[in-house]
């Protein structure tokens, strides 16, 4: 990027880009097909030592929230959401016989969409089949995605004896105009009243996710919804910016694009609510997370072991991590595995007794070192470049050197650094040793 007058100008021009996440690398959009029989091979070859990471996609809510970008359906056809929490069962058993038996696990994760929507029953057939086919670690994690407008005492209770140990609230903006502008109208006693009783049923570790970007909101929306989250008492706080892709999400269309924050306005959002965060006390982790003090995460960065999934900041060790549901992605020593995405006809593998892979990609040695350095970038915001090899950090130097220029990576000490005003651009100094981007940079979100 050539060099603008004003520094302002320079650091919007950047928030403008479109960047990966990195919440893997190679990314998503650089998988291809990949057989079931390529699978199974690596499922195989696990260790019987190995410890598990489950993700399962639960791709369904109640009612549509305008801005939302995951993959998910509508519905409350109740026969419907049986059937998909059958077919979980059901590749949990596929999964179980082609792994060595009762791997140890030591985190899940239930996504979507809103999980709670197959219910408590569905939710306990789920549980029941995933501790037959695993050794859950005593101290394993289990959380769960939940919508504070739909969370019934069922699920909570079902939740709590189930051993769930940490909830992350949809929560978004706490501003009843911006609320009317996403379609999703959440009252503060709404949530306020869900953060009590997962806490009663012994769920006691509550994450809360905010946006900025949206709708009619300015920083000040923004800070509210950030201190409200502190009062709350959330023990991690993610502040994601939202992405308005109406042509790859139709239901976007639903938010006037003139009513959207320019790119120097979402600037200013994410630093307001880093500001009353930081003055709440949080610990920023990474590019858009914060962390009481205590909390495993800020931990874990402190010790230098924090680490990066398709859930995005983690604690997780595991060196496999399962997908189970419609389009939920796997990591595995060899590479990614991502399943059917559609529900039906994922629903007609697990059934017919297939496992349900349809795209993945196996590493070279060339992707495996570049992970290992765009993970660092990403969780430890520095590099020690004595293990870089000289043809990758040479790769990287065109696109570093405005970054350096520009203050927001240094060089010092042989390492690379992201500097305090470069944290919320981290993408794009991770994105200097991405050897794929090239073409799929405009399939990205906006870097800020």
């Amino acid at each position: 990027m050539d060099a603008l007058p004003d520094p302002r100008a320079r650091l919007e021009a950047y928030a403008r880009q479109n960047l990966p996440r990195y919440t893997s690398y190679p990314t998503a959009p650089h998988f291809g097909p990949l057989a079931e029989a390529t699978y199974r091979g690596w499922l195989s070859a696990i260790q019987p030592g190995d410890t598990l990471s489950l993700y399962l996609h639960i791709p369904f809510c109640k009612t549509l929230c305008w801005y939302c970008g995951c993959h998910t359906a509508i519905t409350r056809n109740q026969a419907r959401l049986s059937r998909y929490a059958d077919g979980l069962v059901r590749e949990a058993s596929l999964l179980a016989a082609a792994l060595p038996p009762k791997l140890p696990v030591e985190s899940l994760h239930l996504g979507g969409g809103t999980p709670s929507a197959i219910g408590a029953r569905g939710l306990e057939s789920v549980m029941q089949a995933l501790r037959a086919a695993f050794a859950f670690r005593a101290d394993a994690e289990l959380s769960v995605e939940l919508d504070p407008r739909t969370l019934d005492d069922g699920v909570v209770e079902l939740l709590g004896r189930q051993g769930f140990t940490r909830a992350s609230l949809g929560v978004q903006d706490m501003d009843e105009q911006v609320q009317k502008l996403i379609g999703r109208i959440q009252p503060a006693e709404q949530v306020e009243q869900a953060v009590q009783r997962l806490r009663a049923n012994g769920i006691q570790a509550i994450n809360f996710d905010l946006m900025y970007g949206l709708p009619g909101q300015d920083s000040a929306h923004v800070a509210r919804s950030a201190r409200f989250a502190a009062e709350m008492g959330a023990d991690r706080v993610a502040v994601f910016g939202y992405a308005h892709v109406p042509w790859m999400k139709p239901h976007q269309q639903a938010i006037a694009e003139e009513m959207l924050p320019d790119a120097f306005a979402r600037m200013e959002q994410a630093e307001a609510a880093e500001r009353a965060l930081l003055a709440a006390g949080y610990v920023a982790i990474g590019l858009d997370h914060f962390a009481r003090p205590e909390d495993p995460m800020a931990v874990a960065q402190r010790a230098g072991v924090l680490r990066r999934n398709f859930q995005g900041y983690t604690t997780d060790r595991a060196p496999v991590l399962l997908g189970l549901g419609a389009s939920a992605i796997g990591a595995l020593p060899q590479g990614y595995a991502q399943n059917i995405p559609d529900e039906r006809a994922w629903l007609a593998a697990v059934e017919g007794g297939r496992l349900p892979v349809a795209r993945g990609l196996e590493l070279t040695e060339d992707d495996r070192i570049r992970r290992a350095i765009i993970e660092a970038v990403m969780c430890d915001l520095e590099l020690d470049l004595a293990r870089v090899p000289a043809a990758v950090w040479e790769s990287a130097q065109p696109r570093l050197a405005p970054l350096l220029r520009d203050g927001l990576a240094k060089q010092e000490a042989g390492r690379l650094l992201v500097t305090e005003e470069g944290r919320r651009f981290v993408r794009h100094v991770a994105a200097c040793f991405d050897a794929r981007l090239g073409a799929t940079q405009a399939r990205h979100s906006k870097a800020v």
